[in-house]
């Protein structure tokens, strides 16, 4: 039987070279991406029927920013597939990036100039704002989103015979200080794609939990510090072009900088050809690329506990029955 594999946020970027890696990798598999933007998701079909020809690439129109059209998004899945075998979580929003200079400028001469670049902690900020569904757009984006949209299509996911993966695209910004449990939409602080990211790694350890015994597993994986839309939105495009040397110096000295979208799906790739019961529910998988441009995969272990991952879990069943008989979902 032909995989089926959904890919969120595939029009552009680290889910775009994802998409064009898993054809080369099988090019039997089904394959949907799944956009917010019908133009941009054209485009990318067409590029990859392109390298492609005999790839079985549709489109859907899903955006994990208005639970309406993934409600409707979820609907249109279930009519056109009996199953999904890989459901990729990517797309995410960072709104309004911005970063202190006087800090970046210390942080380029300093020791912690490497951690600096790839957690961007003490760094980095965002402007969120409240979406039309009442939450906060970052968290409804990056985490509720994907939340309800699994929930959506629980019946194409739950195969105890076959399990199926849902895999997360996290960051290296996903930090423990910037999240509370009191304020997971982060509606109190300005590190919300930090936050977002750190709930999304939690999230994941909870349905693992929840769902293993019905066949659905869950990953995260950390594309390491990459070149991307979202990336070069933080500072001014001169600003990259100046500092771009010195990334690809640093990268000698750290296996984090990925810098292209293709080596930052390594790790997601790597996902694909796993049994997922032998992973660890409690690790995240990087992808890491040498000094020399060699890819690899690297498994760290998170920094989360079981029994934060279980009261956030409750905290979003919670969240899902307030929204579904407020918006009549």
């Amino acid at each position: 039987m032909r995989k089926v594999v959904v890919v969120t946020g595939a029009n552009s970027g680290i889910g775009l070279a994802l998409c064009e890696r898993l054809l080369s990798e099988d090019d039997q598999v089904r394959l949907c991406l799944a956009c917010r933007n019908m133009q941009r998701a054209e485009a990318a079909r067409s590029a990859l029927r392109s390298s492609h020809p005999s790839a079985d690439v549709s489109i859907l129109q899903v955006d994990v920013g208005n639970l309406k059209s993934v409600v409707e998004g979820a609907k249109a899945l279930r009519e056109r597939y009996q199953r999904i075998d890989y459901l990729y979580l990517n797309a995410g929003i960072m709104p309004n990036p911005r970063i202190c200079l006087k800090a970046f400028i210390k942080g380029l001469f300093s020791r912690n100039v490497i951690s600096m670049f790839t957690t961007g902690e003490g760094l980095l900020t965002q402007e969120d704002r409240v979406t039309e569904d009442g939450l906060r757009d970052v968290f409804e984006t990056n985490v509720f989103g994907h939340f309800i949209l699994i929930k959506e299509v629980e019946s194409l996911l739950c195969h105890t015979d076959h399990p199926s993966q849902v895999i997360w695209t996290s960051s290296s910004n996903a930090r423990k200080s910037a999240f509370s449990l009191n304020d997971y939409q982060h509606s109190q602080g300005q590190e919300s794609y930090s936050s977002s990211k750190y709930a999304t790694d939690l999230l994941s350890v909870a349905l693992n939990k929840n769902y293993n015994r019905e066949g659905i597993y869950s990953s995260v994986v950390c594309p390491g510090l990459v070149m991307t839309n979202l990336t070069y939105g933080i500072l001014p495009s001169f600003f990259w072009t100046l500092i771009m040397p010195i990334m690809w110096l640093i990268r000698v000295f750290t296996n984090s900088f990925t810098i292209s979208p293709y080596n930052a799906a390594e790790a997601l790739l790597w996902l694909f050809n796993q049994k997922p019961e032998s992973l660890n529910p409690l690790v995240k998988y990087h992808s890491c690329t040498s000094g020399l441009g060699n890819s690899y995969v690297q498994a760290a272990k998170m920094d989360l506990d079981v029994a934060s991952s279980d009261l956030f879990y409750k905290k979003l069943l919670e969240l899902e029955k307030h929204i579904r008989s407020t918006l009549k979902l």
